[in-house]
């Protein structure tokens, strides 16, 4: 009898590395600020405390007081929700319309899936953040136009990405075999063939959070996304822009939050990838 016991490395390549759970613990600990963030903060984070404006960092501020005198700490805190939950939001709502569009590409006839994949293609090559900019300007400048412009805007990638993925799929065997037992078209997708590709989305959209929270923060700060006094990052900054040279923190505190959590999700999506493809791996 013969046993056999998995290599080292294997077993190695299986397990998380320090550098993996330290940024796995982050991701956890930015999503948990994020959801309870508000409710921890005080309600004064939105009143006017016009005797202690632009206050420097103390023990009763930690980061200091912008020029409507609102501590800078707990507005960046409940900010996370709204920067990078909204983030979130985008992505999973542009998602959603790439999944419909290579769905349909796939199952359609040969003519819907050209016509879909030009559409996409179009799509692919007009600069999404300029897109995205005049959607919002057009909507009205507000939060929910920034996530609407953004959701139009975002999903052709995603839509290019599937459909290959879902090409592949459909070659399968176990998919020709349900096919051939009588397995319906939407039974065929929903079943087989879209659960099976989603796997090549799942680095992407890490990556995604961390480039649509820096995308919302820019639109936030040039004035078509969220509006003062909602504590979004980006609005925060350009909020502080104007006395950046009398309270940095002001500034420099939704800036750094804003650079941990793209930072964070970026490395999130890197593990993700040498982790779907071990050839990546680095040594």
């Amino acid at each position: 009898m013969t046993l056999v016991l998995p290599s080292i490395r294997t077993r190695k390549a299986s397990r998380f590395s320090p550098y993996e759970i330290t940024v796995f613990v982050t991701v956890a600990i930015l999503l948990l600020i994020a959801v309870v963030g508000p409710f921890v903060a005080p309600a004064s984070i939105y009143d006017s405390d016009m005797l202690n404006t632009l206050g420097p960092p103390d023990a009763t501020h930690w980061i200091g007081t912008d020029d409507q005198g609102r501590d800078i700490f707990w507005r960046v805190i409940a900010g996370a929700r709204i920067s990078l939950l909204s983030s979130m939001l985008v992505v999973v709502l542009y998602s959603m319309i790439g999944m419909l569009i290579a769905t349909l590409a796939t199952v359609g006839p040969r003519w819907l899936d050209e016509l879909l994949m030009r559409f996409t293609d179009i799509g692919l090559s007009l600069p999404g953040m300029v897109v995205a900019l005049g959607f919002a300007a057009a909507l009205g400048p507000s939060l929910q136009s920034g996530i609407i412009a953004l959701s139009v805007t975002g999903w052709p990638m995603t839509a290019r990405i599937l459909r290959t993925a879902m090409a592949q799929t459909m070659t399968q065997p176990y998919v020709e075999g349900a096919r051939v037992l009588g397995a319906s078209k939407a039974r065929l997708m929903l079943k087989h063939v879209l659960p099976n590709s989603l796997d090549t989305l799942i680095v992407k959209w890490a990556a995604d959070i961390s480039y649509t929270l820096l995308i919302l923060a820019g639109l936030s700060f040039i004035g078509v996304g969220a509006q003062p006094p909602t504590p979004e990052w980006g609005a925060m900054i350009s909020d502080a822009r104007g006395y950046i040279t009398d309270a940095w923190w002001a500034a420099a505190a939704p800036g750094a939050a804003i650079a941990i959590n793209a930072v964070a999700f970026g490395l999130l999506a890197d593990i993700l990838q040498v982790r779907r493809d071990p050839s990546l791996r680095r040594g």
